[in-house]
């Protein structure tokens, strides 16, 4: 494992973007199924290949952005909440819902026939005090189980995968010391895929992570927890790897790795992709950047359970890079400008 600094969990986001506020409501939507459309641009390539879909990241604070929005519209087949669907987005104080802004990124994916990777449901991070705190199984077992059935259900027949529990590893492939782990053991797996299928029946329930992308520990674990999972009857469909990776480190290990998820049986996503640069950003690591692109997109293309693959973002304006790791830049397929990279033009590439 090269990283020196870990990529943050679930695309990283440590702090929301900001966006506009809105009142906390409990009034479901209006269910209506969703399914692949017709669609240009990198989509349209994935399809052409028999994947699901080529998706984006994004939210009311990025596809409000009319540059933002039109690009999505023309590339992009799918797209996962960046923030919005998170508990402390949806489920800040206990019981009291706010679905403002999953509303309107459900909302403008279905006007625009795209698809939608719900993302998600059990995450350690961007958790409220107020589920850290809680101190009994039982307590934790039934705010799991509500949580999960009031986010998921809301958007019941509008949802293709849901990311249900994110991130339960750590490096050495021990279990991350979560609340949920240190209160109910992996059972709390268990708890809130059993949950997310009794509140949505038709969606595909994913299990996703990071470093994922190289052989050890890690992959390992998570290979033998979804043996587990399966063999206890859990309703799990498919493992996202979500594939933060750094332009020239080894990425030529990601397809086998992407095959050895395959090889459990589950459909595979590569779920949170991109490569960031380290500073000064030149033309060569561009070009390295575009090779990287290819090898990981060919990947997907050329393993027949891996799914699609979703982009962290749309431009090299709206990363989550750029808090978090200043040292780096440019981990897209669009640049500041909203112009095609290298990148792009090489994920398209591998498509052919």
């Amino acid at each position: 494992m090269f990283f020196a600094t870990r990529c943050l969990p679930g695309g990283g986001e440590t702090t929301p973007p900001p966006s506009d506020p809105t009142t906390p409501t409990t009034t479901p939507t209006t269910p209506t199924t969703a399914s692949p459309v017709a669609t240009g641009g990198l989509d349209a390539k994935m399809k052409a290949k028999g994947k699901r879909y080529f998706g984006t990241a994004t939210d009311p604070g990025t596809f409000g952005n009319s540059q933002v929005a039109s690009i999505i519209r023309a590339e992009f087949g799918s797209v996962t909440p960046e923030n919005s669907m998170k508990w402390d987005a949806t489920e800040s104080s206990r019981g009291s819902f706010n679905f403002g802004n999953a509303d309107a990124l459900v909302n403008f994916a279905t006007t625009n026939g795209k698809l939608i990777r719900g993302h998600t449901l059990v995450w350690h991070s961007q958790l409220p005090g107020w589920v850290s705190n809680i101190n009994s199984a039982s307590e934790l077992t039934t705010v799991i189980q509500n949580h999960v059935a009031t986010v998921a259900g809301r958007f019941k027949g509008k949802i293709d995968h849901w990311d249900v529990v994110n991130e339960v590893f750590e490096e050495n492939g021990t279990f991350r010391n979560s609340v949920f782990y240190r209160l109910l053991g992996e059972q709390f797996i268990d708890i809130a895929f059993k949950a997310a299928k009794a509140a949505d029946p038709n969606a595909k329930l994913y299990i996703n992570d990071y470093n994922l992308d190289y052989a050890g520990s890690k992959i390992n674990a998570m290979i033998s927890l979804i043996g587990r999972l399966k063999s206890r009857g859990v309703p799990i469909d498919g493992v996202g790897t979500q594939a933060h990776l750094i332009a020239g480190n080894s990425i030529n290990s990601v397809p086998a790795q992407i095959r050895a998820l395959a090889a459990t049986g589950l459909d595979v996503a590569l779920t949170e992709i991109d490569i960031r640069i380290r500073k000064p950003v030149t033309s060569a690591l561009l070009t390295q950047q575009a090779t990287d692109y290819a090898t990981i997109i060919k990947a997907c293309v050329d393993t027949p359970k891996c799914v699609g693959a979703t982009v962290w973002g749309v431009s090299d304006r709206n990363s989550w890079v750029d808090s978090t790791f200043p040292e780096f830049d440019a981990p897209l397929l669009f640049d500041d400008n909203y112009a095609k990279k290298a990148a792009y033009t090489s994920a398209s590439n591998a498509m052919n």
